[in-house]
């Protein structure tokens, strides 16, 4: 399904009303540009490399990247969004976006963690091609905004300032003196952009004292990270600023080839593109940032803290989710995944949180939560099973471990309709496929077959097979593997539908 917006090409004329009633009509579409290149370490268990917070339902029953999504698909206010990726994540960004019918502009796959500038300049680079004066919305994937209203205001307000060649970024009127932010001084408001302000100054995460002081003076705003300006303006600053990272991101852009429907930045520039952050790269040197406060209800997401904050919490002040029995607790965030956690009973604490996933615990106080990033980078470097259970997303379905043992492991398939897993075999191990609802077709050494529910297919080594979903609904089954080694680099394809082929073996027949 898509939303049957208009091409990024088609003539368009957008116009969104501010605060003060006026129609912001520059004549120019706004593009949304979703970065979605993030670990999302901060929400360790829950958010893991395979499957960050942005793909979390973490403030509604969608995901973070997927609110996102929806908040700027107005086809009347905003073109067909921009994604940029992790490469590693680009079925999942698919697949999210295609469950609320978000039918995007492209979604540009990162071949490296760069950190914001090099995604922002590749995001510049591709819609200035078509349009060097297109504005562009850039928006962090991993925050919430309570009020949309009052986002599309801030935007509205935005426009003017930045269709004239300003750098504007959205400060967050401050609730408290929050010291894990970045602040922003506002200047003198700017007389053709009513609410829009030159910025005067930046201050990142200053301690309390200081935090405290600014809300007092007033004038200051939290540095939300959402940006508003042309391509073109943005370029020539980078360019000015960062010529490196303007070089490097340049030829990317230049040597970016399609993989079915993504567009992948060539891997070796982008790679040596600096690591950097828009913030540090452009906004906080160049000459022509300007600043919009607004009070939108956001938070970036960025520690369990946060979530507890901005969550739904009972008499006792207890945020909970999954199972969880709590007693004599309070101001506290207890925690299971919803799917396949544990119970979680928590009996006489006060402001922890406990977040429990099948892989891992974290129990911490709730005021030193922001720390657990930190905490799992080191658990990231170490060999272990943390992860083992997530959810892994392919271009035909998603597979998920769900108990392993020495020599075997038990998984669940869910194959999309009309899609197929490779044509493949396996050295080390066997597999057994018990078909849970939905029909399979097997193609096992030539031949070819249905298999229905209850029914058991078995795939001894070396065997050339694949498994594909004929039918209308989504075909789930559980895979048992057995042998010596199950890890999974021991595939071998030889005909694939998503681009991963090899040469197929004397003797076997090619099969789709």
């Amino acid at each position: 399904p898509t939303n049957h917006r208009p091409h990024l090409d088609a003539p368009t004329h957008h116009g969104i009303t501010n605060p003060r009633g006026q129609r912001a009509e520059t004549g120019m579409p706004v593009h949304p540009v979703i970065l979605s290149g993030g670990s999302g370490t901060r929400l360790w268990p829950e958010s893991l490399a395979a499957h960050p917070k942005q793909f979390l339902p973490l403030t509604s029953r969608r995901s973070l990247l997927q609110e996102t999504a929806l908040r700027v698909a107005d086809a009347a206010a905003f073109a067909p969004a921009l994604a940029m990726c992790n490469r590693r994540h680009r079925f999942l960004v698919a697949e999210q976006l295609r469950e609320v019918a978000i039918e995007p502009d492209r979604i540009v796959l990162e071949p490296a963690a760069r950190n914001t500038a090099p995604a922002i300049a590749a995001a510049a680079m591709l819609l200035a091609a078509r349009d060097r004066d297109a504005l562009m919305l850039v928006l962090p994937s991993d925050h919430a905004v309570g009020d949309a209203a009052a986002f599309r205001a801030a935007v509205a307000t935005a426009m003017p300032a930045a269709a004239a060649g300003l750098l504007v970024t959205f400060g967050v009127e401050p609730t408290g003196p929050h010291t894990g932010y970045g602040y922003i001084a506002a200047g003198e408001e700017l007389p053709s952009s009513p609410g829009c302000f030159r910025v005067s100054r930046f201050v990142e995460k200053p301690d309390l004292e200081t935090a405290r002081r600014y809300l007092a003076k007033g004038g200051w705003s939290w540095n939300s990270g959402m940006f508003l300006f042309a391509a073109a303006a943005f370029l020539d600053e980078c360019k000015r600023l960062q010529p490196a990272l303007h070089g490097a991101v340049r030829s990317a852009v230049a040597g970016a080839r399609d993989d079915l429907d993504f567009l992948r930045l060539a891997a070796e520039p982008f790679a040596a593109a600096p690591s950097i952050s828009v913030d540090y790269a452009v906004m906080e040197r160049t000459g022509k940032a300007a600043v919009v406060p607004a009070a939108m209800d956001w938070t970036d997401m960025g520690s369990w803290a946060a979530l507890w904050q901005t969550g739904a919490r009972d008499e006792d002040d207890n945020l909970r989710r999954g199972r969880t029995v709590v007693s004599g607790t309070s101001r506290s965030l207890i925690s299971s995944t919803a799917s396949d956690g544990p119970l979680v009973v928590a009996l006489g604490v006060e402001r922890l949180a406990v977040v429990a996933t099948r892989d891992a615990v974290l129990v911490a106080p709730l005021a030193r939560a922001g720390e657990v990033g930190g905490l799992a980078r080191r658990l990231g470097e170490q060999p272990g099973a943390i992860g083992a259970y997530a959810r892994v997303h392919r271009p035909w379905g998603f597979f998920q471990t769900l108990h392993r043992g020495e020599r075997f492991q038990v998984k669940r398939l869910s194959v999309k309709p009309g899609a197929a897993l490779s044509l493949q075999r396996h050295r080390h191990r066997a597999e057994h496929w018990v078909v849970l609802d939905g029909v399979a077709r097997v193609v096992r050494d030539g031949d070819s077959f249905l298999l229905r529910r209850n029914e058991v297919a078995d795939i001894p080594p070396l065997c050339v097979h694949r498994l594909a979903n004929p039918g209308p609904e989504p075909l789930d089954l559980i895979e048992v593997q057995t042998g010596a080694y199950l890890g999974e680099d021991d595939i071998e394809r030889f005909e694939d539908d998503y681009g991963r082929t090899a040469t197929p073996p004397p003797g076997t027949t090619a099969h789709r």
